[in-house]
């Protein structure tokens, strides 16, 4: 999941909840101070997609839905 995790659990601290539409942006700097820009939307549908399908690990599952992506 990358830096799109921690970009998600920025937003969900800031906002309160993960919740956005597919082309809300998020930035998000990285161990190396590169600013990226993050469609928390999009990644937001892209796991709970992937939850279905069953890819992520036991431990992205349980982060993602501790902040409330797969609610």
């Amino acid at each position: 999941m990358g830096i799109s995790l921690p970009t998600a659990c920025q937003s969900n601290t800031r906002a309160g909840h993960a919740r956005g539409p597919r082309v809300h942006i998020e930035a998000a700097t990285d161990t190396d101070d590169r600013t990226h820009e993050i469609r928390l939307g999009v990644f937001r549908s892209n796991t709970r997609t992937h939850h279905k399908k069953q890819k992520p690990t036991p431990d992205q599952i349980r982060e993602a839905a501790g902040i409330g992506l797969l609610a």
